[in-house]
Formats: structure tokens, sequence, C-alpha cells
């Protein structure tokens, strides 16, 4: 009879467990990046307690004003510049003022007889529909960037609800998050060195790979839109915030961006500017991910790069933009699982 009843109250357990998940489901993304948020501002927070003791509210409402004035607000307003850009280039393409069939054909006169039989080699012959087919999706992408501008419009109501249940959730998470901690350990049914273990690791995940992933891509865009927006190149922000999007992905990243508009200068024959973006995309866009990455990220919490090449493009085929972390999260607690099952059996408590 006891073993029916625990297996029914396990059973019970379970389902209200994954009800609450699917109640919780539409609020996902906001209550990722608010625990995303917590962590990594806790130690300003914690500082904050140090100076103002006996006063969690307090330093958690000045921790969440800077989250919104470092983070959030910035975030809006680039997102508001990244529309009206799309919307403007996209009319551009309209009206006829910006050419992109004309840019592939330039391009194409200008190829090498060795290269055309290369293409040819590579069963690329077909230059002229390959290039409508670029063009028509470089419109189409525009296209679709422009809408988002009357789609947001229409969201803008779950939007500010999203938005306000992520604030409200980091107020909270930052004021009693050490009480939350606890809790959760008391719950978790692992062994302490094994949960403790664990936890720790992946609160050192999220904040290595925030800092030593988004940090460093919202760098490499910046810089890169500059380098753009220096060399008089149209849509210097469109092309930033693509570069710092595909930073995410290690050994390829910002040169699929750069690589393209570096070689079309130097065909065309703006030669100088080509060389200048070459130089730029090498030694300054390029450096920022060698030598910082390794300083935000740490020795303890860095995966190979094709680990988190492929954890963060099937992050984002299931889980959309929220993937950028959960992937390389998961990936990441995946082998600190492992690391703990091979460490558990040098110590004998694995299986305590």
């Amino acid at each position: 009879m006891r073993k029916i009843e625990d297996r029914t109250f396990l059973a019970l357990i379970v389902i209200v467990s994954l009800a609450f998940a699917w109640v919780l489901l539409p609020f996902f993304g906001a209550i990722l990046w608010a625990l995303i948020a917590a962590i990594l501002f806790e130690p300003l927070n914690r500082r904050l307690l140090a100076k103002l003791p006996g006063r969690p509210n307090l330093c958690a409402v000045i921790s969440l004003l800077v989250i919104v004035a470092m983070v959030i607000l910035p975030a809006i307003t680039l997102g508001v510049f990244l529309l009206q850009e799309a919307t403007a280039i996209y009319g551009r393409i309209e009206g006829g003022q910006i050419d992109v069939n004309g840019y592939f054909r330039q391009v194409q006169a200008l190829l090498p007889d060795w290269a055309i039989s290369m293409l040819r080699r590579l069963g690329l012959g077909n230059i002229s529909a390959i290039r409508e087919k670029i063009a028509d999706g470089i419109a189409d992408s525009f296209q679709v960037l422009a809408a988002q501008t009357v789609l947001i419009g229409q969201r803008t109501f779950g939007f500010l609800v999203g938005l306000g249940v992520m604030l409200y959730l980091i107020f909270f998470f930052l004021r009693d998050g050490d009480a939350l901690v606890e809790k959760l350990r008391a719950s978790i049914p692992l062994h302490p060195a094994q949960r403790n273990a664990l936890i720790a690791k992946f609160v050192t995940v999220i904040r290595a790979t925030v800092k030593g992933s988004i940090v460093v891509a919202i760098l490499q865009g910046a810089v890169g839109g500059v380098v753009f927006w220096s060399l008089g190149i149209h849509g210097a922000l469109l092309w930033g915030v693509l570069m710092g999007f595909l930073s995410l992905l290690p050994a390829v990243g910002t040169g699929l961006v750069w690589v393209p508009v570096a070689i079309y200068l130097l065909v065309t024959g703006s030669i100088w500017q080509g060389v200048v973006l070459v130089f730029c995309g090498f030694f300054v866009i390029g450096l920022i991910d060698n030598i910082l990455r390794p300083i935000l990220v740490g020795r303890d919490a860095r995966m190979p790069d094709y680990i988190v090449l492929v954890s963060t493009l099937g992050g984002i085929e299931l889980f959309g933009l929220n993937g950028i972390v959960i992937g390389p999260v998961i990936a990441a607690l995946f082998m600190a699982v492992w690391e703990i099952v091979a460490a558990g059996r040098r110590s004998g408590w694995t299986t305590a």
C-alpha cells in the first residue's frame, strides 16, 4: 500500500509540475530573461546590500533601475532605429534607388574567366539565375523587416505585458534570490555534493554565456557598424546588428558579413575602402572575440567552439532568439553533469 501511495504522489507531482509549466509557457521568454538578469546583476545587488544593510527592497529597486538604464532602454531604442532603417532601405529598393540586381551584375562583369569556370565546375554556372535568387532573397528579407513595424504595433500590448512581468520577476529574484536558491537546494532530489555542484555550474554557465557571447556580440556589432558607417556603406546599423548576431557563431561569425562586402568593394574599384574593411575585420572586429571572450568567460565555463556552434544553432531552431542562451546553457549543463558523474565515481559519492 505504501508503494502505491508513493507512486501516486510522485505522479501527482509530475502532473502538477507539467500543468504549472504549461500555465507559465506564454511568459517563458520573460521568465528566462528575468532569471538571466537577476543572475548577472546579483553581485551588484549584493554590494548594495552590504552598503545598505536591512533594506533589501531598496537595493532590489536600485538594481532594477540600473538594469532598465543599462540594458532595456538601449535595447528598445536600438530596435526602433533598426526597424526604421530597414523600412527606409526597403523603400529605396522598391523605389529603384538601390539596385540589388545591378550590384550583382557589376560584380559578375568583373569576375575573371577562371572564377566563372570554377563556379561552373561547382554547379553554379547559371550565374544570372543565382543572382536573381539572391537579389530577390535580400529584397524579401528587407520586406519582412519592414513589415515588423506593423507587427510590433499590433503586439505592443503583449510586449508591454511581457516586459512588465520580466521587470516584476527581476525585482523578486534579486530581493529573494538567496531564499529561493535555498528552497531549490532543499527540493532537488540529489546528493548534496551533486546538487551544489550543479547549481554552481548553472550560475557560472549563465554568466559566462551572456558575458562571453552577448557582450562580445554587442561589441563586435557596434564596432562593425561604426566601420561600415565610416566607409559610407548603406545600412550600417543593419549590418552591425547582423554581425553582432552572427558573432554568436564561432569560427565563421562576423566574417559572413564583412568578407563578402570587402570583396565587393575590392572588385568594384573601391580599393582603399576594401583594404580598410579587411584590416578592421581581421585586426579589430576579429580580435575583440579572441581577446575579450577568454577574459569574460574564463576557463571553467569555456566550451569547444564546435559545441557552441551546434548548440547555438540548435537552440535557435527550437526556441527562437531565446535559444541563443538556452542552447549553450543546455550543452554546458550536459557537460557539467557528466563531469559530476566522473568526479563522483572517483570520489565515491555518485551512487550514494
